[in-house]
């Protein structure tokens, strides 16, 4: 598997009552479908993996592989900040057939950047299915530096991409001009996939493709085909979206937008809550504009 294209970070909607709402996830993944992404990662940090259970995971997993599977790539987010619950989720999930991995950088530990391989490293050697670094600092504490990265490419042949979410377009540039063959760097921010594309990346792992598949895919798959001007155009028309999924902190807008347009409920688990009211009304005035066609 080398990693192409735009792959959309899927919610994971769930009921008042706090239980994951199967039916709602099996349409939104029709939704992808319908758009022609080019894969799935299903219970990463827009899906709220951190507050579901193994058996919700794999339950998850299942059902994007059943409903998405003939049509792209199920990535599954098995990570973790302990080795051993990231191996033992990890296997379960290449059990039931996923096509690769999504690996957070262990957070909380704040691990060295030794420490960060010899955990991927052993990751590698203990489940032999394609995975993906993710690279997300904000949200772990510790950055996986360009030399990082690409030390643990070149040790494990399984390891066959990075989401860089660190918004250093300079890190990002390091790790594409040196990466090996069989490795692909991944944006993490949706603003800026496109830059990221300048500098060597090969597509993006998404949350405003959860409502506006279709845009997003054009802009993606025009700036990998080097159609700057339609990406930029398209780049213009998103830049409020971008903006908007960050308003409060990531999923919170995103599933507001998701209600509003799909109908799922608004749930999170704690110690996540839906937005407050002032990011509702700024994403009400939004969507009365919104189209994504």
């Amino acid at each position: 598997m080398k990693p192409f294209g735009l792959f959309t970070a899927v919610v994971t909607p769930m009921r008042p009552d706090g239980s994951v709402d199967v039916d709602c996830f099996r349409t939104l993944l029709e939704h992808q479908v319908a758009a022609g992404v080019d894969g799935v990662v299903v219970c990463g940090s827009t899906g709220e993996g951190a507050t579901l259970r193994t058996d919700e995971k794999l339950h998850l997993f299942d059902i994007a592989l059943q409903t998405f599977g003939s049509h792209g790539t199920v990535i599954a987010g098995t990570g973790s900040n302990d080795t051993a619950s990231t191996i033992a989720l990890s296997r379960q999930a290449a059990g039931l057939g996923v096509h690769g991995l999504l690996l957070v950088t262990p957070y909380y530990n704040k691990p060295t950047q030794q420490g960060i391989v010899a955990h991927h490293r052993a990751v590698a050697d203990a489940v032999d299915v394609p995975q993906i670094l993710y690279n997300v600092p904000g949200r772990t504490g510790t950055n996986m530096t360009a030399e990082t990265q690409l030390a643990i490419a070149s040790a494990c042949p399984n390891v066959v991409a990075t989401k860089e979410a660190s918004a250093n377009l300079e890190q990002i540039s390091d790790i594409a001009g040196q990466a090996p063959e069989h490795f692909s760097v991944l944006a993490g921010d949706d603003s800026l996939a496109l830059p990221s594309i300048a500098c060597g990346a090969r597509g993006v792992i998404a949350v405003i493709s959860n409502y506006a598949p279709v845009r997003y895919r054009r802009l993606i798959h025009a700036a990998l085909q080097g159609d700057l001007a339609t990406a930029r155009s398209e780049q213009a028309h998103l830049m409020p979206w971008f903006k908007a999924n960050f308003l409060e902190s990531n999923p919170g807008p995103v599933k507001y937008i998701m209600h509003r347009l799909h109908g799922s409920e608004l749930t999170m688990r704690l110690p996540m809550v839906p937005v407050g009211g002032s990011t509702r009304a700024a994403l009400d005035a939004m969507l009365q504009g919104f189209a994504d066609a």
